[in-house]
């Protein structure tokens, strides 16, 4: 039966090692597995090995729900961290807001334009002022109180929502919150957050101000994974724009909320895509 195109995407990492690339090589040659994407990366000081490899289903000899069985020896022999998705699966995402609209905005006209493989099911707010938007775009709303009494228990209903929404992916869209570890540790590698790139620098409220007096020459955007560790997770994509003298608050602003819409949606469709691989505190971004 055919898979209709359908491909499967193996990550992987694992110490570095002599007969790696041979062993998955085999491994799916031996299956009739037709490779149409394969690339990989050492890193030499960690002497950790880094593979992406994607394969067509149709004509491979193990059953899609077998692979993982199959491939578990190879994985053990070698000592790797590994997963095993599908082209044709579709994450489910939940967006985290507070009163900044941007970012939600850009995410969910880039849903319904069908640039992300995934269902937004929810957003998840600890204010009602972008209520609104999600109900524009048809999406379920819901505010949480979040304090020092209440986060404990807010964040457990949230993680009861959100596992009865089945969702993979969490997306703090400039959250002004921060997440508990409990929280982190149930969604490890499934927390992606986007802030401006001026930290450690300029931290806190009004960094684009603090950033016009001293003058700075670029400004810019960072994607990372969620960690417990407040913006020290694994970074997944950055950009940056030029600015001068001539540019106002208002324009750095500006320039800044259109580099967080960019760079976080980059983040996302690698991760959705299955494009990195998360080692330590660090990524590789198979682009």
């Amino acid at each position: 039966m055919a898979a209709n195109g359908v491909t499967a995407v193996l990550l992987l990492s694992c110490p570095d090692q002599k007969g790696l690339v041979a062993a998955v090589s085999e491994f799916l040659y031996k299956n009739e597995g037709n490779i149409i994407h394969a690339d990989q990366h050492t890193d030499q000081e960690e002497g950790v090995f880094l593979q992406r490899v994607e394969w067509e289903l149709d004509g491979f000899a193990i059953a899609r729900e077998e692979i993982e069985q199959a491939f578990q020896p190879i994985a053990e022999r070698f000592g790797m961290t590994w997963s095993l998705r599908f082209s044709d699966s579709t994450a489910r995402i939940a967006v985290f807001v507070s009163k900044l609209p941007h970012c939600l905005y850009d995410l969910l006209a880039r849903w319904k334009m069908g640039e992300f493989q995934a269902e937004i099911p929810l957003v998840i707010s600890n204010h009602d002022d972008l209520a609104p938007i999600a109900g524009d775009f048809g999406v379920e709303f819901r505010r949480y109180e979040i304090g020092t009494q209440t986060k404990a228990a807010a964040e457990k209903e949230i993680v009861a929502l959100l596992e009865d929404q089945r969702i993979d992916l969490v997306v703090l869209a400039r959250y002004m919150q921060l997440v508990g570890e409990k929280f982190v540790a149930r969604y490890r590698n499934k927390i992606i957050n986007i802030h401006h790139s001026f930290l450690p620098a300029f931290a806190g409220a009004r960094p684009y101000h603090q950033a016009h007096e001293r003058g700075v020459k670029v400004i810019g955007a960072t994607a990372h994974y969620v960690t417990p560790e407040l913006d020290q997770g694994p970074i997944i994509a950055q950009d940056v724009a030029q600015t001068s003298h001539r540019d106002s608050v208002p324009d750095l602003v500006r320039k800044g909320r259109d580099l967080e819409k960019v760079v976080l949606a980059r983040a996302i469709d690698l991760h959705l895509r299955q494009r990195i691989v998360v080692y330590g505190n660090k990524t590789v971004v198979f682009d």
